[in-house]
């Protein structure tokens, strides 16, 4: 393939970092436990599409900037670190338990909702525009390539197996929405625990090194 090196070493490392445990991991399986299944779809929908804006900012050489300036790096950075810590505080602050029977039904605005939350959480994150500026490159031949036609194929193939695990992801968890329901305590708790975790994201957002 033009410009790029060892595509089908890329698929196989390209699955390997997708099962490795992350934040967009642990949103889709908080999202697909406390909300279902077609939660669990839109918030899988919602960071693949953050991953497709990567994509292109690196294909573009947007992503640099994050590189080269700490001031740019810093701001992407401490605005995920605030949605986080807010998606986190809501949660907790939320009177309405999210594994009541009464509340099963998700409108069409949640799912979108739900879904722009996914996306800014992968957008905002300044580690995966890094992740796929250094990753991508290493299996792109410099004396072949054309323009970005080899990072948005890569970056594609990624996101297309991600999207693939993710989606296993969500419907292997929302199996469980069904047995917290039937507990309003548990349900109520593992409300709060999921808003922990995501101002725990958040913390660790901060503390990452650039």
């Amino acid at each position: 393939m033009d410009g790029i090196e060892n595509y089908w070493g890329f698929v196989l490392a390209g699955i390997i970092l997708n099962i490795t445990p992350g934040a967009d991991t642990m949103y889709i399986l908080t999202r697909s436990i406390s909300q279902g299944r077609r939660a669990g779809i839109y918030s899988v929908l919602g960071i693949t599409s953050g991953g497709l804006v990567h994509t292109i900012l690196a294909a573009l050489g947007l992503s640099i900037i994050l590189a080269k300036s700490a001031v740019a790096f810093n701001l992407v950075k401490y605005a995920g670190v605030a949605y986080l810590v807010y998606l986190g505080v809501k949660m907790i602050a939320e009177q309405n338990n999210l594994f009541d029977n009464k509340n099963q039904r998700i409108e069409h605005s949640d799912l979108f909702k739900i879904y722009r939350q996914g996306l800014f959480t992968n957008v905002l994150n300044p580690k995966v525009a890094l992740f796929f500026l250094s990753f991508l490159p290493q299996f792109i031949d410099v004396h072949y390539a054309h323009g970005p036609i080899p990072f948005l194929i890569l970056g594609f193939t990624f996101m297309t197996t991600g999207t693939l695990w993710f989606l296993f992801l969500a419907h292997a968890a929302s199996g469980i929405t069904s047995v917290l329901r039937k507990n309003n305590k548990t349900g109520k708790m593992m409300q709060r625990l999921s808003g922990i975790l995501f101002i725990g994201l958040g913390i660790k957002l901060l503390t990452n090194r650039r």
